[in-house]
């Protein structure tokens, strides 16, 4: 069975509004949930800071109520929190230890490690559902490339741009 057909994926940006963390999630979630109803059940988050942060948490909450939910992270590589502060890399472990499944892009760190993981969500799903605001950058990247595969894509952004 292609489990594409039943995997939705997720990209948005790394610095969310500060506040507006839960209108955020309700957008995503009013996307989210027809999906659901519909069978599908598999959901990729690139556990980048910010907006997959916030959806692996959230992803988390919802599978806690419905385990046929399956998280599965997409990283682009090893190590790739080893910047980040003592806070953000215990909020990373916490979802990395309760998440379905771990996928690593490449071995290496590299410009083309987060390409990777972007192309690798898509590839793998048949809906996306992003947070974002600016028509550069990885985010408007990733829905578009995401567009031009054929996926059902959503910007769950007030006032967004779908690029």
């Amino acid at each position: 069975m292609d489990k594409r057909k039943r995997t939705c994926c997720f990209t948005g940006h790394r610095n969310l509004p500060a506040g507006h963390e839960s209108a955020i999630w309700q957008h995503v979630y009013s996307h989210l949930q027809p999906l659901i109803s519909q069978g599908v059940c598999y959901f990729g988050v690139g556990g980048a800071l910010g907006f997959d942060t916030l959806i692996a948490e959230k992803m988390l909450e919802l599978r806690a109520e419905n385990n046929q939910l399956k998280i599965i992270l997409v990283l682009p590589f090893r190590g790739y929190q080893n910047r980040w502060s003592a806070s953000q890399i215990l909020r990373a472990s916490f979802i990395e230890q309760r998440a379905d499944k771990i996928v690593y892009c490449c071995e290496k760190a590299s410009r083309e490690a987060f390409l990777a993981r972007n192309r690798h969500l898509v590839d793998c799903s048949a809906y996306c559902i992003g947070y974002c605001t600016r028509s550069t950058e990885g985010t408007a990247y990733t829905l578009r490339y995401a567009k031009a595969q054929g996926l059902t894509v959503w910007n769950a952004a007030q006032n967004g741009i779908l690029p």
